[in-house]
């Protein structure tokens, strides 16, 4: 999926469905059918959602907000999954307002440090 985005991420929930109805695909990816027909109509998805279907298209988040891999190594894959611009389901995001908050989340998470199993 060469030049995925955040702006094309809809048309592309749309064709990985392929001939699947919508509430099969809402179903594999774990979101409900209305959720999953609001982002193929280009609405951004609230973070949970982002990183359902992320992982149903099998593609790193990061990459759909425009990070480059290479910046990304110290940050665990877990962690970007939980990155995404969540704003309401009836609005079309600023794309480069979602980018800019989606670099000072990973640079913040990329900073903390690990949590010790003896800690917990």
């Amino acid at each position: 999926m060469a030049n995925l985005t955040l702006a094309s991420f809809g048309s592309t929930v749309r064709k990985h469905r392929d001939n699947k109805t919508l509430r099969e695909s809402a179903r594999e990816i774990g979101v409900g059918p209305a959720t999953l027909m609001r982002v193929a109509s280009r609405r951004v998805p609230d973070v949970d959602t982002f990183a359902k279907i992320c992982r149903w298209l099998k593609v790193d988040p990061g990459t759909v907000l425009g990070f480059v891999p290479a910046a990304r190594e110290s940050v665990p894959s877990d962690t970007a999954t939980l990155v995404s611009a969540h704003l309401r389901a009836d609005q079309v995001p600023n794309l480069e307002t979602a980018q800019a908050l989606a670099r000072m989340i990973m640079v913040a998470v990329s900073r903390q440090k690990p949590i010790e199993t003896n800690d917990v």
